[in-house]
């Protein structure tokens, strides 16, 4: 039930980004305090932002309404891509980048999410076998 929940959230938290971020992209980064500009900027926002956030939420959600099929794959997915933002966010600490408050916010969830995916991952399977 706890796997679900997490999923759950997640799913509306993905949902909430990913509608702001193909309504109001420039509000959206400006919030994160990142300059967007040239041609294909809001194209690309919309889509890296806006479309997987979506993607995302309803792939999470999916595992929250069906678990037996797709909980395991919301779980992984969450695992590889909140992973790949905490590596990412690691290395660019290594490299001396000094984010703002909201940078630290992002990069917060992302760790978080990262680590409670790997617990439900692992209680699933524990859970399983």
């Amino acid at each position: 039930m706890l796997i679900r929940l997490f999923l759950i959230l997640i799913a509306i938290m993905f949902l909430a980004f990913g509608l702001w971020s193909i309504s109001d992209p420039l509000a959206m980064t400006s919030r994160l305090d990142v300059d967007v500009s040239g041609p294909n900027a809001l194209f690309e926002m919309r889509g890296i932002f806006g479309g997987v956030s979506l993607g995302a939420a309803m792939l999470t959600a999916a595992g929250a309404i069906n678990p037996p099929r797709f909980e395991r794959p919301a779980l992984f997915f969450l695992l590889v891509y909140m992973g790949g933002y905490t590596l990412a966010r690691f290395v660019s600490l290594i490299l001396g980048d000094a984010p703002t408050s909201s940078g630290w916010t992002f990069a917060s969830f992302e760790v978080v999410s990262f680590i409670l995916a790997c617990i439900a991952l692992k209680a699933r399977s524990n859970h399983a076998a």
